[in-house]
């Protein structure tokens, strides 16, 4: 079995840049990318603020030069194009090279666009077709020449955090040397009509972990981590920027849409990570927190916290004030975030949050922190349905 799984390049597109480098500059200028909505053609263009990535269907198609592909196409192969880059990868056939997508709606933000046409004049097939959630993989890895391995997961909001965790272990069991993980999620009519049924929607700046939190902004993205086997990296002589060390995967098994208040899912799959990362928790310097801003999810969340670490919590935050909630993207999001955060050793704030949860005894960190050890980084992302992800960062 292979040891270490490094990381060795990352690309993101967001509410708050499209680029890693215009990702850092928001994060530490606390520079938030949620407002009004611009893009997407909704009747709720007024009522609520979402984080949208800040180009058009025609810009994306434009910038992407790869042809006429829906907005999750686009943007994943944006992203992963970043990744590749940075991690100086021109060929993907000089190794067992992989893709592990994730996403939760496909392409439905096109599909919807169709649809009232499509039976009158059987037009756009392709886009109809494209709210199939491996078709955008299907797409992505044909565009980017991955022939050895290519999938897709979809586990509501802890898709990506699977994604990573799958891409980790083909490469620590020796099946392949070099996995792309990440996720993809646009905004759509479905999604922002169905959280807005659920009736989990704030119609201002989301505030997580606060006593008076009303609900979630949604937000779009697609963010994707290069993961390559120690042999590759010593092979092609690369400087890392961070490894993989803990996962793991849990199911709530309380609701179809609920965390139990006892975070039992949540607790779980941290603590199955610990056990892979083989570290303690007092080793952890940061938690990239779920954190929603709903009343469930950050109640259920911080109840884990304390129990995992007993009460002695390290420094945490929720950054989906910056981002909004990416759904299938968000943990391949914040591992982005994650890993921006220890290598400038600055801890990203809490937005937003001004009253401290009655029912939790920890606080996150409000303010940008600078000049802060960050050697660790524990990431969660929980999803309806009872999915529960965590996953552990090392400072290379």
């Amino acid at each position: 079995m292979q040891s270490n799984v490094y990381v060795t390049g990352m690309g993101i597109l967001s509410a708050i840049g499209n680029s890693v480098d215009e990702t850092f500059e928001s994060l530490s200028g606390s520079l938030s990318g949620i407002g009004k909505i611009k893009y997407l053609d909704t009747l709720h263009k007024d009522t609520f603020v979402v984080g949208e990535v800040k180009m058009s269907n025609a810009e994306l198609v434009s910038k992407a030069g790869v042809g006429n592909y829906n907005r999750t196409t686009l943007l994943a192969y944006l992203a992963i194009k970043e990744a590749m880059l940075n991690a100086g990868l021109t060929n993907l056939t000089d190794a067992r090279t992989g893709l592990v997508s994730s996403t939760t709606v496909g392409g439905i933000c096109h599909a919807e666009l169709m649809y009232k046409d499509f039976f009158d004049e059987k037009t756009n097939e392709n886009f109809i077709n494209s709210y199939l959630s491996g078709i955008s993989t299907n797409d992505i890895a044909a565009l980017i020449g991955i022939t050895d391995y290519a999938t897709t997961i979809s586990t509501a909001c802890s898709s990506s955090a699977n994604a990573i965790m799958l891409g980790a272990r083909l490469i620590k069991n020796n099946i392949l040397d070099r996995v792309i993980v990440g996720g993809v999620d646009t905004l759509s009519k479905f999604t922002l009509n169905g959280f807005n049924t659920l009736m989990i929607l704030d119609t201002e700046w989301c505030k997580p972990f606060d006593e008076n939190r009303k609900g979630l902004n949604l937000g779009e993205g697609a963010a994707y981590l290069i993961l390559e086997s120690e042999a590759e990296v010593r092979k092609h002589n690369k400087t890392p920027i961070a490894r993989v060390v803990g996962y793991g995967n849990a199911n709530d098994a309380f609701h179809q849409t609920a965390s139990s208040p006892e975070g039992a899912g949540a607790l779980l799959a941290m603590q199955k990570a610990f056990k892979v990362a083989g570290i303690k928790p007092e080793e952890i310097d940061y938690i990239n927190a779920h954190g929603t801003g709903t009343a469930n999810n950050d109640s259920s969340e911080g109840v884990a916290m304390q129990s995992m670490f007993n009460g002695h919590v390290p420094k945490f935050s929720s950054t989906k004030a910056f981002t909004g909630h990416t759904l299938a993207a968000s943990a391949a999001v914040e591992a982005v975030i994650s890993i921006l955060s220890m290598q400038h050793s600055m801890i990203f704030p809490c937005l937003n949050r001004h009253e401290q949860m009655k029912d939790l005894t920890i606080t996150p960190v409000d303010v940008l922190e600078k000049d802060v050890p960050v050697n660790y980084v524990l990431s969660n992302s929980f999803g309806f349905g009872g999915n529960c992800s965590s996953l552990i960062f090392a400072k290379k």
